[in-house]
């Protein structure tokens, strides 16, 4: 399957819809064919290291159960949904998905889940803290758009599930195959199942501010000369007793908005933003065979399926970041590493080049030592 563009305009999606308000796009992928059937999603749903939940409504309650399930888990009375998580890293013609949405920041993209539910089958009204694309595979999956929601949306009790007590329908839609909804973070939605149905829900991250303000803060305090002290040469006579008088606080803000102001790298929000969810790292053994291999020259180079590569450009060279961690590089990389986070994969003569060259080669190196690629 090769999934394509969306057809829609991107420059008005992004313009009126992105980070502000749902887009439904009908037959955005003309003929669309899915690429995981129903019982092939199921068999990846009784594998141990594949993240994977069944949501059932029973007696008016909703009920989570966590894989690795059985078959005998698939045969229940009540309308259920099963979901796989990451099912991009584990099939390639899911990965294609994620080309539909390749003009937004790659570092943002985060997974393609994929859903099958029974006829009634739902997870509930909720909503979302990151955008999601609802691509519609088999069946059809009928959609409720309701009101914006935040932290102090009422919820119904549970210990995991995050389902909505109110929900205030002012939208409503019949997605078939190849139609796509697009729902920003916050907006209440509630899909359930007419027939069977699988959706493939192309997810993005993005990083809570708390965590950015401390990554920041970390890097700065690596900065900051730990002997430098809070001083007041201009200091009054006191006037009262164990007082602390405006004009200190005055002093102490001038002194931190100074620290603050102290020069420190950004790299932090690259290895914040490139951290997996999931371990992508080779054993000692396989990393030295990958080695042996990619020093002889391998056929094909591709970008592991659960690993998130970005980089940016400074004085300096090229800051790549992967899986985490980071790593300065010439400016050269830029010959194949845009094509290799853009393709997934070198080959021919690229490939060859980058091998041959001392600066691609340590680059190709780092990426395998931190799980970003594999070679053939």
């Amino acid at each position: 399957m090769n999934a394509g563009k969306l057809d829609f305009d991107r420059e008005a999606f992004l313009a009126q819809h992105w980070q502000r308000k749902p887009l439904l796009i009908r037959n955005a992928i003309a003929d669309f064919a899915s690429p995981l059937p129903a019982d092939e999603l199921a068999g990846l749903a009784l594998e141990e290291d594949i993240e994977s939940r069944i949501i059932e409504h029973c007696d008016g309650q909703w009920r989570l159960h966590h894989g690795p399930f059985t078959a005998g888990d698939f045969q229940r009375d009540n309308p259920w949904t099963l979901l796989v998580q990451a099912v991009d890293h584990y099939i390639p013609l899911v990965a294609e998905l994620r080309k539909l949405v390749d003009f937004l920041p790659q570092w943002r993209l985060d997974d393609v889940m994929v859903s099958y539910a029974v006829d009634g089958g739902s997870v509930g009204p909720h909503y979302d803290n990151y955008d999601v694309f609802l691509l519609q595979g088999e069946g059809e999956r009928h959609w409720q758009l309701g009101q914006s929601c935040d932290s102090r949306s009422p919820l119904l009790p549970h210990d995991e599930l995050r389902i909505l007590r109110e929900f205030n329908c002012r939208e409503e839609y019949l997605l078939g195959p190849g139609d796509v909804l697009y729902v920003p973070p916050g907006v209440a939605h509630w899909g359930v199942a007419r027939g069977e149905c699988t959706t493939f829900s192309i997810g993005f991250r993005a990083p809570r501010i708390n965590d950015m303000v401390s990554r920041w803060a970390d890097s700065l305090l690596e900065q900051i000369d730990p002997d430098v002290f809070y001083s007041d040469s201009d200091v009054e006579a006191a006037a009262r007793a164990g007082e602390i008088r405006p004009r200190d606080l005055e002093r102490v803000r001038a002194q931190v908005r100074a620290a603050l102001e102290t020069n420190s790298d950004n790299h932090w929000f690259g290895a914040l933003v490139t951290e997996p969810r999931y371990d992508c790292s080779l054993d000692d053994e396989a990393l030295s065979q990958a080695r042996t291999l990619l020093a002889e020259g391998p056929a094909l180079l591709t970008l592991a399926p659960a690993a998130r590569v970005a980089w940016q450009q400074e004085e300096a060279g090229v800051m790549v970041f992967c899986n985490g961690e980071a790593a300065l590089f010439g400016a050269a990389v830029l010959d194949c590493l845009p094509a290799l986070c853009g393709t997934g994969r070198l080959e021919g003569a690229t490939l060859a080049s980058s091998v041959a060259r001392a600066d691609t080669a340590k680059l190709l190196d780092y990426l395998l030592e931190t799980g970003g690629i594999d070679v053939e």
